[in-house]
């Protein structure tokens, strides 16, 4: 899996990724921000997210109003080498796939939660718990818990992967997404707004502030 999100609000990075970056449609008339990107260790961004709607947010009780959400797209990539730092070879990361990309938004979703209501000392253990749920839940794509659901994405239906939990929801395009001329898989992830009347679409990224 493409290692964490980061460089929130690279607007070059954006611009010049050879991704097709989806969002949501006009009809989405709240707040829209660049998310973050990820970059492999050649530079080449492998990942990034576009968001709609409310800020996290920053204190105790607020989340419950918050009304968000984030499109992530990442770059199909192959299976390719890992150098270590002494220039050895370290490996090999695999291929992007669906799945890998479902993973990214289970996280994105996670990390969106604070169990203030938990001991101080107990809320690390259910956020690395909730992150190893994500993952592994990512696996099981066509599978419980995933559901099916047709959205409309550039124009005509798409069915997507879908599932919710207490404090959010997930869809994921089971395949490749081909837009003019470039490849990418697609998920999304939000928090006190229904999936079900969500229009997905190329993104213009001039209507997202950094």
């Amino acid at each position: 899996m493409p290692g964490p999100a980061r460089a929130a609000g690279d607007e070059e990075g954006f611009r010049t990724a050879a991704l097709p970056w989806f969002g949501l449609d006009e009809g989405w008339t709240r707040e829209r921000r660049l998310g973050a990107l990820s970059r492999g260790a050649d530079g080449v961004v492998e990942y990034g997210s576009l968001e709609h709607g409310d800020l996290p947010a920053g204190r105790p009780g607020l989340d419950a109003y918050r009304k968000a959400v984030t499109v992530v797209t990442m770059a199909r990539l192959p299976r390719r080498p890992v150098l270590r730092p002494d220039g050895r070879p370290g490996g090999f990361l695999e291929a992007t796939d669906a799945a890998a990309v479902a993973a990214v938004a289970g996280l994105g979703l996670v990390a969106e939660q604070w169990p203030w209501k938990l001991q101080v000392g107990l809320r690390q253990d259910w956020i690395a718990q909730q992150r190893e749920l994500a993952c592994e839940t990512a696996e099981q794509l066509g599978g419980e818990p995933w559901r099916m659901l047709t959205l409309p994405l550039g124009g005509a239906p798409h069915v997507f992967h879908y599932r919710e939990c207490d404090y959010g929801w997930v869809l994921v395009a089971p395949g490749p997404i081909e837009s003019g001329g470039a490849s990418c898989f697609l998920a999304a992830f939000g928090h006190g707004v229904s999936a079900y009347p969500l229009v997905l679409a190329r993104a213009d990224l001039s209507s997202y502030v950094d």
